[in-house]
């Protein structure tokens, strides 16, 4: 059984979907104005992982993850490169999507863009209105947290705390200072038309009412980095409750910062890397294993050695699982896949199932590449084999290995008769053969 921490009440749950064996999924993606980090390609990863454990336990999950294709940042970068919102949007949609393959990511079930539902936020933020928990004033139009006995309940701590650290905008005209933004009354970029005025909605509207829109119930799981908690989704939780009578998701999931030298990653402090900037050093793989090493509710602190640690990881696991395919290959043996170690099976399900103990899990990826590595009964071996593959794929990687040709089977066997040889000139001209194809 699946247990899971749920940020809302700050333990570790059982998990009991709403409409079993159905899961909704919605977790907050990137605002498209810039190339993401490796900070931003953390969540994208793990929650890509959970899609793929939740259906390896049987689960049929829906998952959907916004674009924020309008923002204050989109409309600066236009301004300055004199350009539109939507070519900025549509140009970092494309490069996101691009990095998915790469890291293997499947794309969500649903992207939706803000921008597409525009006339459904102004019909949700009159709602509101209408029902008393927003008020207009000026064009602009607040939502009144005083209003929800319930806020706070996300982020688990005294509100007025929350609102001390947190960036609230100071305004005359808010009725509290710790009311939010449903819509922004403004002149400076794209603007739409609604009963307040030109303007465009607040970022925590646009996240609720796409929510609503696509699920129009409470999800089972709502997701995104930590910095998200406060205030993003706890406004959005509030619009929840005032507009549709309940809160918006049963569990609430937030992995944690990458950090470098201890301090968050954050394109205000200037201190990222893209993940464009790391691909051209590292396989992209190599870094989603790195993420999964770690526990999603633990920072890292990332550093190039860390990097080089994981990618070396990484090619010692595709060496292990190459080597045993060229045996099976060498062998004429078709893989049975029925064959699997089942002991290695059960202590990557029960890690996996406390809290998604990915570390724990990682650690019976290495434990199987020993085995994969000494074996020599080849019945065994398929066993191992098989296990890590399986194991591998649910977190996220695939290996796939080209079968042997009668050129390739001689070209091994005259290296593997120079080697017991000891005539290592010839062993190492065969050698060679082999590695310009890719075979060892």
């Amino acid at each position: 059984m699946l247990h899971i921490f749920n940020s809302k009440s700050n333990k570790i749950e059982k998990f009991v979907p709403n409409n079993y064996p159905n899961v909704l999924m919605y977790v907050c993606g990137p605002t498209v104005y810039d190339h993401i980090h490796i900070g931003n390609a953390r969540p994208i990863i793990f929650f890509d992982m959970l899609k793929r454990y939740l259906e390896a336990i049987g689960y049929k999950v829906t998952y959907a993850t916004n674009i924020t294709d309008i923002d204050d940042k989109i409309i600066n970068r236009a301004i300055d490169e004199g350009k539109t919102e939507k070519e900025i949007a549509n140009h970092f949609i494309i490069e996101t999507k691009k990095l998915f393959p790469k890291l293997n990511v499947k794309t969500p079930d649903l992207m939706p863009k803000a921008t597409d539902y525009i006339n459904h936020m102004v019909e949700y933020i009159d709602n509101l209105v209408q029902k008393g928990f927003a008020y207009e004033k000026d064009g602009d139009v607040y939502f009144r947290v005083s209003k929800i006995q319930e806020y706070g309940e996300i982020s688990r701590q005294n509100i007025d705390k929350l609102f001390g650290g947190a960036r609230i905008e100071i305004s005359d005209i808010k009725e509290d200072t710790k009311d939010f933004n449903l819509w922004k009354k403004t002149d400076i970029g794209i603007a739409y038309d609604s009963k307040w005025g030109k303007g465009r909605p607040g970022w925590h509207t646009e996240c609720a009412v796409m929510n609503h829109e696509i699920f129009n119930q409470e999800l089972d799981i709502h997701g995104g980095g930590i910095d998200l908690k406060f205030p993003h989704h706890e406004n959005e939780n509030a619009q929840s409750i005032a507009h549709n009578g309940h809160g918006l998701s049963k569990y609430w999931m937030h992995s944690a910062f990458i950090n470098l030298t201890d301090t968050k990653m954050s394109k205000s402090l200037g201190n990222v890397i893209s993940v464009v900037d790391l691909e051209k050093d590292y396989d992209l793989i190599a870094y989603r294993l790195l993420v999964l090493a770690h526990h999603y509710q633990q920072p890292i602190n990332y550093s190039d050695d860390l990097m080089k640690q994981y990618q070396d990881e990484y090619n010692k696991i595709n060496r292990a699982l190459k080597n045993a395919f060229v045996k099976f290959e060498l062998e004429n043996i078709e893989i049975d896949e029925d064959l699997l170690d089942k002991d290695s099976l059960v202590k990557f399900y029960n890690e996996m199932n406390q809290n998604l103990n990915t570390p724990n899990a990682i650690t019976v990826v290495y434990e199987l590449v020993k085995s994969v590595n000494r074996e020599k009964d080849l019945t065994e071996l398929q066993k191992y084999y098989n296990s890590l593959i399986m194991i591998l794929k649910i977190l996220g990687f695939e290996f796939e290995f080209k079968k042997l040709t009668k050129e390739d089977k001689d070209t091994f066997n005259k290296w593997n008769e120079a080697r017991s040889k000891k005539d290592y000139e010839t062993a190492d001209k065969y050698r060679a053969l082999l590695q310009e194809k890719g075979l060892i």
